[in-house]
């Protein structure tokens, strides 16, 4: 920014910065008033202190009208990725006299996009201009920003005058979230390394094989639980009591964010950990999500929140990702290694990933290999490799 434009934004900021016809007004009263010290005219002396004394008024007027002003935001809806944000405000005019030919500029944060302005033509005494506009957007994030500009020349339009209010914006942009058909990720699951894969299974099929007790008729049981043979034996009506199985494991979904990605194939995984993580919720299963800065999560908002906050190369205030089953996504294949039996991965590798997977992995290695020049959707619904 040149001197020029400092120095007039100071102006505008602080006190008020002269439009072009102040100057040229300004100009023409200095003109005035030289020409009347030369020749000692009274009538030219009264025409430049006219021209003054309007500019006197045009400066002084602008801030007057910026007074008293409130501004207050509503909260902003999260949403995502390539969706609108709403944006909401509302200027409030407390006062008895209308505030005209205003403009409000929302100075949004600079990833978000530039500021967006409105001009605002007069709001009455003890009323509120509610002002409502819409924001695309296309990258995920927690975007924060907190000033609104109130920008006027009224009454005369010589002079500019800008203040700034507070007004705390929060807005989410969550990532995209793929319609998944099918995941071997997840359906295969534990199902080589725990018999708890069968137990749902089992509870819907249930027969007298698993039968846990017996126990004495009471009104509303189903009679197809009554054990005929043995209510026969002791004279008494007796019900069978059903083994309850809880289900498989958890699905543990972990992003390796504390690695240091590309930055396409960072985003890539961010989609594929929440879409993950949505496909296993949507099929009753009971998933998590682990990063290197939050840890384990559980809930659709907090995971959503944390995926739109997250970021390469963050911070490891989790340690280390627990020590059970889970799905990796890396761009390390080093990592590979080091996970825990019955693991599944998702490798991000931009040379001889398959190669590289072979070289790393251990024995019991199964998932997959992400071509970033290939549709995402389309890889996680595909095979396992092992």
């Amino acid at each position: 920014m040149s001197i020029i434009n400092r120095t007039t934004d100071w102006l505008e900021t602080h006190w008020v910065n002269p439009a072009y016809a102040g100057w040229l007004l300004g100009g023409i009263a200095v003109s005035f008033f030289g020409a009347a010290t030369n020749t000692m005219a009274g009538w030219l002396y009264v025409i430049s202190g006219i021209i003054f004394a309007l500019l006197g008024l045009a400066a002084l007027l602008p801030p007057r009208s910026l007074r008293h002003l409130r501004i207050q935001r509503r909260p902003i809806s999260p949403v995502t990725v390539n969706d609108q944000l709403t944006i909401e405000l509302e200027i409030e005019n407390p006062t008895s006299k209308p505030k005209n030919l205003l403009q409000v500029q929302d100075v949004l944060q600079s990833e978000l996009g530039k500021p967006v302005q409105t001009p605002v033509e007069s709001i009455p005494p003890h009323s509120t201009h509610h002002w409502v506009y819409f924001h695309p957007t296309h990258k995920r994030g927690v975007y924060r920003w907190h000033e609104v500009q109130l920008r006027t020349g009224n009454p005369l339009g010589l002079f500019w005058c800008r203040r700034s209010q507070t007004a705390l914006a929060v807005a989410i942009v969550y990532p995209t979230v793929l319609p998944l058909v099918n995941c071997p990720l997840v359906d295969k699951m534990g199902q080589q390394d725990s018999p708890q894969i069968y137990s749902h299974r089992r509870s819907h099929a249930a027969t007298e094989d698993l039968t846990r007790s017996l126990r004495p008729y009471r009104v509303g049981d189903s009679t197809r639980l009554i054990h005929w043979r043995t209510s026969a034996r002791y004279g008494e009506l007796l019900v069978r009591e059903l083994e309850v199985f809880t289900g498989s494991q958890d699905i543990i979904i972990c992003l390796d964010s504390s690695f240091h990605w590309h930055w396409d194939d960072f985003e890539a995984a961010v989609i594929a950990a929440a879409s993950l993580y949505f496909y296993a919720c949507s099929h009753g299963l009971t998933a998590r999500l682990w990063t290197s800065k939050t840890g384990l999560l559980h809930g659709n908002q907090v995971v959503l929140e944390a995926l739109a906050a997250t970021q390469a190369e963050e911070d490891a205030d989790a340690g280390e990702p627990p020590m059970l089953p889970l799905i990796w996504l890396t761009q390390n294949p080093v990592s590979l290694n080091s996970l825990p039996p019955g693991s599944r991965s998702v490798l991000w590798s931009s040379t001889s990933a398959k190669s590289n997977l072979t070289a790393t992995a251990p024995h019991n290695y199964a998932g997959i290999v992400i071509d970033s020049e290939q549709p995402l959707q389309r890889q996680l619904q595909q095979p396992l490799q092992k």
